[in-house]
């Protein structure tokens, strides 16, 4: 399938997510992945810090779909939750709180 993980890897800047979508592109070919909370910097629910802003282009210009799998209802911010649920409304990125959710979101194309 589509899906790929990769468990260790923490994305704190623009720089990293390179790193993690060079690796998986170019070591699997795989079009989409799903990265977990906890591997995201704590900086990336921070819409001021342009962190997601940033990431989140670096997968849109490999065309590469991202499923971000937690829970994000513990999060108070309202830009946050509007970002979230643009998000959700495309095709690029999704915010899930299940793997399970995120591997169906990548496969109801």
């Amino acid at each position: 399938g589509s899906e790929m993980c990769i468990r260790d890897r923490l994305i704190t800047d623009s720089g990293s997510a390179m790193d993690v979508l060079a690796t998986v592109r170019y070591e699997t070919g795989c079009s989409a992945m799903i990265l977990r909370q906890e591997q995201l910097d704590e900086s990336f629910f921070r819409l001021s810090s342009g962190l997601a802003g940033e990431v989140l282009q670096k997968f849109v210009n490999y065309q590469m779909r991202l499923g971000i799998v937690g829970g994000f209802s513990g999060y108070t911010s309202k830009p946050l939750h509007d970002f979230i649920r643009e998000s959700n409304q495309g095709r690029q990125v999704c915010f899930l709180p299940t793997e399970e959710e995120a591997l169906a979101w990548m496969e109801g194309e």
